[in-house]
């Protein structure tokens, strides 16, 4: 796979499906800590299924509007490589976490429309990293934050220029991600739903279908 094609498979939560992402390519790990997602999981077990990963692979963690406390013991259990910050978090709140706990930021931004695009570079003092996510829709009761099998209408990405290296997130799946990735001529990724056989079940043969995909036409 090309060295520049960032692939982030996230929602991992067991160890097999975690060394097939290893072996199949991913560049970095995703792990959820929001309990009412059905992909969360604790910082020992996060320790546990990525105890064997190489450390070029960046283990993500994914938080929600979280306290330090939170923070504290996934660092300690995961050692992760970047914090995903996925909830309503201020940009005061990002700067502490980033002053406090010493790594890299990815901040989540919900897209419904170009407005919520060009309102990401308020970000752009405190994150080190951005991922562009459709905003959950508000019709439904069981919406996540994220990992919520939609997408937006990435053409949007196209007409602004974003400040930080990001992530395109949002219903990729191995039957658009070729789509995804020429629209917006972005090379970093974030696949969640579009590689599960359910909501929280990871598929090893969905991600190392597409991955496989992915080095066919890059």
């Amino acid at each position: 796979m090309s060295k520049s094609l960032n692939v982030k498979i996230c929602g991992l939560s067991n160890k097999e499906t975690v060394e097939v992402a290893v072996k199949a390519g991913a560049s970095h790990l995703g792990f959820i800590f929001y309990p009412p997602s059905p992909r969360s999981l604790t910082p020992k077990e996060a320790g546990y299924i990525t105890s064997t990963t190489p450390d070029h692979i960046k283990r993500v963690a994914v938080i929600v509007d979280a306290r330090d406390d939170l923070i504290n013991d996934i660092i300690q259990s995961l050692s992760p490589h970047i914090l995903q910050l996925h909830g309503s978090e201020t940009t005061s709140r990002i700067q502490e976490i980033k002053e406090k706990f010493k790594l890299p930021i990815m901040k989540a931004i919900k897209v419904a429309n170009f407005d919520d695009i060009k309102s990401s570079h308020r970000y752009n003092d405190c994150s080190d990293f951005l991922l562009f996510d459709a905003k959950p829709p508000m019709t439904s009761k069981n919406s996540l934050p994220g990992g919520n099998g939609i997408s937006f209408d990435w053409a949007l990405l196209r007409s602004v220029k974003i400040g930080k290296p990001w992530f395109l997130s949002g219903g990729i799946h191995i039957g658009n991600v070729e789509e995804a990735i020429k629209t917006t001529g972005n090379r970093s990724i974030d696949i969640s739903s579009g590689v599960e056989d359910q909501p929280g079940v990871k598929s090893p043969q969905k991600i190392e279908l597409l991955m496989k995909s992915i080095k066919e036409f890059m």
